[in-house]
């Protein structure tokens, strides 16, 4: 497969595991940014990451070099809002906004053919949404750290804070004795957090806890697209409860994990069991998809 696309500079400083580069693509709501690991050898099939909530594609920068060198073109991108990705004008963070960008994003990585999507915490939510949406658009679906629907009261103190200072308070919030300090002083993955967090809009943070407080459980929808699903998180998962991620598995008849060494961002904390989860569960799929 080949891409056609303008390759940017990494955004905020984060040490990346080598094998990675960032692209723009172009989108109704403008500019999402994207990081690639193009694949060793001949491609298996392509690779797509939803990051979750605070998130940006940069999350996914340890597990995408593992992935190409198993053969896959591994992608990620940052939703919009997220980072250095754009912002929509009308503020649209809406599920049914961000789903369609997932679907946009995966047709024009995967060039027409279906990719594999995996979605991450809230990424797994807009990941459900876009299968949903456009089954024939995915190969498949990993739900990697991600429930069902959401409940009544989550993330409270994080809309009450970026409503108050915006989105670096959430960052200033939980550093309160290194706001001021250098880049220098903090070190760089805590200066890309900072970086991140000042860039990422509001809304997209607003809007993003009102989702988890209020999606509704489309389990059986998504069941009914017929497109494989994976349902894993970490042994030390405590954003989600793994109980509604096991039931989940259960009521989609889908391969569940649990990953060892892993809590909610098993592809850091744990990344070579975390990509022996990817790439079993890959291979297992043998036959083609059949969409209803």
């Amino acid at each position: 497969m080949t891409v056609s696309l303008a390759p940017i500079d990494h955004f905020g400083g984060l040490p990346m595991r080598p094998g990675s580069e960032a692209f723009a693509l172009e989108l109704p709501v403008g500019r999402l940014t994207a990081l690639r690991a193009a694949p060793v050898g001949e491609a298996r099939g392509v690779v797509l990451w939803v990051p979750g909530f605070t998130g940006s594609k940069e999350d996914a920068h340890e597990i995408l070099p593992r992935l190409a060198e198993a053969g896959w073109d591994a992608w990620a991108y940052s939703q919009r809002g997220q980072a250095d990705s754009a912002r929509p004008t009308d503020d649209d963070y809406s599920l049914d906004a961000l789903a369609g960008d997932a679907v946009e994003v995966a047709r024009i990585v995967g060039d027409g053919a279906p990719v594999h999507l995996i979605g991450h915490s809230l990424g797994g939510v807009v990941a459900r949404a876009a299968v949903v949406h456009a089954p024939g658009a995915f190969a498949s679906l990993t739900m990697l750290c991600s429930g069902p629907k959401g409940w009544p009261g989550r993330h409270n103190d994080t809309t009450e804070t970026v409503a108050q200072a915006g989105s670096i308070g959430l960052w200033e919030r939980d550093n309160p004795d290194k706001v001021g300090a250098s880049d220098e002083e903090i070190g760089a993955f805590e200066a890309f957090f900072r970086h991140r967090a000042a860039a990422t809009a509001n809304q997209n943070l607003l809007q993003g806890a009102s989702i988890l407080r209020s999606e509704d459980d489309t389990t059986e929808d998504l069941r009914a697209t017929g497109v494989p699903v994976l349902v894993a998180h970490g042994e030390d998962d405590d954003k989600w409860p793994i109980d509604w991620q096991r039931d989940m598995a259960d009521r989609l008849g889908a391969r569940y994990v649990v990953i060892p060494g892993g809590a909610h961002s098993p592809q850091a904390e744990a990344p070579e069991a975390t990509l022996d989860t990817l790439t079993s569960f890959y291979s297992s799929l043998s036959s083609p998809v059949s969409h209803p």
